[in-house]
């Protein structure tokens, strides 16, 4: 191997020990309550595929709607683990040089002249090799160019991305490769090197093989099918939206002072609001935010006027917002009036009675 990528594999082999591990849970119920001191809480499956990935090495594919937590189970995972979180945001047009690594070229540059500078002053020229005008002189000048080249191929003039820093890091990371879908499957390709070996090669240095195990997690938003080869790889867990017994718990867990009966109510108009053909259903965190909102403004019920007040603290386009107050403001106006209605009929129970 050349002489960076020794150093860093002997280097590897001496921390082993040296580093302080991060967590090692035994049980999937140690994660469920790890994550649960986090701040996230997790369903049975999401545990399970967890603690899985954490015993067998193995990366994780979390698909899903957009705003279940698929990003956030990765940070809170990397808050439980007491690990850092590295994290790669994918794109359209995404390559290996914002991904991986590139080479620093305006500081190779600076040395090459450097080099040159110094060279001419010795009276030397600096060629590359094969290419000596002066046959002559030929090993010297050989000699001069492989010693520079050597240099401006080494670690100082390596510009490491996020899967290099994951990879070359000397404690374990979470690697959080998210969205993965909005990539193309050349870039999938390039992935799967470094999901089944842990390893990144380069020309000029060679394989560069983890010194440590991330634990890595991929999100997807589901918005094209990702290839076979891809998902051989990693376990697999699937996020939708909880169940309304499961969001209560969330929103109480991140807004303790909202009333009891109006985190209720906002978990029901919330899920009213899914089920509406929208361009952005209201994700999770938004609910978070509105319960907060709610909190902050002293609320003490959801009716239509609360919700046109603080619609578009879960609502962000303007054609939902129409949908919403059309769909959704109409029945809590509705409510009201009935509610309103019943009280004016019952009237005095005693004399109702007595009638």
């Amino acid at each position: 191997l050349p002489s960076f990528a020794a150093r860093k594999l002997t280097s590897a082999v001496e921390s082993f020990g040296r580093y302080p591990t991060s967590r090692s849970p035994a049980t999937a119920q140690q994660v469920a309550q790890g994550l649960r001191a986090a701040g996230y809480l997790p369903g049975d499956s999401t545990a399970l595929v967890a603690f899985l990935a954490i015993r067998m090495g193995k990366p994780i594919l979390v698909e899903g709607p957009a705003g279940v937590g698929k990003t956030e189970l990765a940070k809170s995972l990397a808050r439980y683990l007491q690990r850092e979180l590295v994290r790669l945001q994918c794109y359209e047009g995404l390559d290996e040089a914002k991904a991986l690594y590139e080479w620093n070229y305006r500081k190779q540059l600076l040395r090459i002249q450097a080099e040159s500078s110094s060279s001419a002053a010795d009276g030397r020229r600096l060629e590359p090799a094969g290419t000596a005008s002066d046959p002559a002189h030929a090993d010297g000048h050989d000699g001069a160019w492989s010693e520079i080249q050597d240099d401006i191929f080494g670690e100082d003039f390596l510009l490491a991305r996020p899967l290099l820093t994951a990879i070359a890091s000397q404690e374990p990371v979470v690697l959080l490769i998210d969205e993965i879908d909005k990539t193309d499957q050349e870039f999938e390709a390039m992935l799967l090197e470094v999901l089944s070996d842990f390893q990144i090669s380069i020309p000029e240095l060679g394989p560069i093989v983890s010194r440590t195990h991330p634990l890595v997690l991929l999100t997807s938003n589901n918005s094209r099918e990702l290839t076979e080869a891809l998902k051989r790889r990693c376990l697999y867990l699937w996020l939708d939206y909880p169940a309304a017994e499961r969001e209560l718990e969330i929103v109480q867990l991140h807004a303790p002072d909202l009333k009891d009966s109006v985190a209720r109510k906002l978990v029901e108009v919330v899920g009213m609001v899914r089920e509406l053909d929208l361009k952005k259903p209201p994700s999770i965190a938004e609910s978070i935010d509105w319960a907060r909102t709610l909190v902050i403004l002293g609320a003490s019920e959801i009716d239509a006027d609360v919700l046109a007040e603080t619609m578009s603290v879960i609502i962000k386009h303007r054609t939902d917002m129409d949908l919403v107050a059309a769909r959704v403001g109409v029945k809590l106006a509705g409510g009201a009036d009935e509610a309103g209605d019943s009280d004016q009929a019952g009237g005095d129970p005693v004399g109702a009675a007595g009638s």
